[in-house]
């Protein structure tokens, strides 16, 4: 009996080590295979460029660290972006979005909302609270507490903005030389909303400011690039459009299917934003709207924001190929529509990551672009929309 109770303890004791190592190691293991930066030499920066960037207001749209269990006021030596990485790239402003729905097996062609949830096994496999793990709004609120945790953190480096106040308050503190840098939270879709235009009231307290409609699947306000067909806006979805519009709140209709992108053109006159894509002038993917609903939504004074991953820049993602790639947006759609929108932390593979932005600007003054596009594209227009927007 004694060798049986042994035999028990010594089960139980490897079982908890197994465990212990498990919820310690296997997240960043995940992140780590889901969030590479290639491997590359030092990219070029001249003088000139250095100069420039090192001038610059810079605002990318968006971007997804609050997914994975990182540190985010320390340096990693993995993933894309952290602060320290924000403030050496000189970033003045990033959305940091929550990730609270995505479909296994994800694709940009079609995908089941049915499909097994990523993010509920990620959310239990890195310890969130029990909360989060059956509900899509409680996962939006959590990462807005971690946000608010890195603040409290880094109270002269890092600020959450939620009015435009806030913003201008941001923007000055910088002008006259403070090292930080300012964070806009969003929600990569409105299914946290779970039905319920209440909700809203929820996330917007949360800090939640930029508030996109899909992800990769349909949901209860309408239909999703990467969905089961090209549905519209349900009436849920209209309500919701409407609420938004009539906030102090971004409308991004990134990841939402064509028909749902011109339902919003209908019933709204706002700026829009498409935080994060490329252009089917620059190569055809399925991650890209058409262009001439592109042509439709810069018409509303919004912004598109260029991405740094394959699929978008259809195989060139280097600083070199971002920057052709935006010189094609540009031509598309004006120099006052276009913006930054990374992705970083977004399950994607990049060529760089965020303390690295001064090689872009480089490429940009290689691809021909002149210092007031520059200055545009980097942050100006980004900075406009949010100024329009938020109140």
């Amino acid at each position: 009996m004694r060798i049986v109770k042994r035999l028990l303890l010594i089960l139980l004791s490897l079982l908890v080590l197994a465990l212990v190592g498990f919820f310690t190691f296997a997240p960043a293991y995940v992140e780590k295979s889901r969030n590479a930066v290639l491997p590359h030499d030092p990219y070029p920066v001249s003088d000139a460029a250095q100069q420039l960037h090192d001038n610059l207001i810079i605002g990318d749209l968006h971007a997804d660290p609050l997914l994975w269990n990182r540190d985010l006021t320390k340096r990693s030596d993995y993933g894309q972006v952290d602060i320290p990485r924000l403030l050496e790239g000189n970033v003045a402003v990033q959305v940091f979005t929550a990730v609270t729905k995505s479909p296994a097996g994800q694709n940009y062609e079609e995908n089941s909302a049915e499909a097994f949830d990523n993010i509920t096994a990620l959310a239990i496999g890195q310890l969130w609270p029990p909360r989060t793990w059956n509900s899509l709004l409680e996962r939006a609120l959590y990462q807005a507490e971690k946000l608010e945790a890195v603040e409290a953190a880094l109270p002269g480096q890092f600020r959450i903005i939620r009015t435009r106040a806030d913003l201008d308050s941001l923007l000055a503190d910088r002008a006259a030389g403070q090292k930080i840098v300012g964070c806009i939270l969003g929600i990569e879709g409105a299914h946290p909303l779970e039905g319920d235009i209440a909700n809203l009231d929820k996330i917007e307290a949360a800090g939640h400011r930029v508030i996109a409609l899909q992800h990769f699947f349909d949901n209860a306000l309408g239909g999703s690039l990467h969905g089961k067909g090209d549905q519209g806006l349900t009436d849920f979805g209209r309500e919701v459009v409407r609420e938004v519009a009539q906030r102090g709140l971004v409308l991004d209709i990134a990841h939402s299917s064509p028909a749902v992108a011109r339902d919003v053109l209908e019933i709204t006159d706002i700026p829009l934003i498409v935080s994060h894509s490329g252009v089917s002038a620059h190569c055809e993917t399925p991650r890209n709207f058409p262009d001439d609903l592109m042509r439709e939504i810069a018409a509303t004074g919004g912004v598109i924001g260029m991405g740094y991953w394959d699929e978008v820049t259809c195989g060139d993602f280097t600083p070199a190929g971002v920057a052709r790639m935006t010189r094609t947006a540009i031509d598309l759609l004006g120099e006052d529509h276009v913006a930054l929108g990374s992705d970083f932390d977004g399950s994607v593979t990049t060529a760089f990551d965020t303390s690295e932005l001064a090689a872009l600007t480089h490429a940009f003054l290689a691809e021909g672009l002149t210092e007031d596009q520059i200055a545009k594209v980097m942050g100006g227009n980004m900075i406009r929309v949010l100024r329009a927007r938020l109140k």
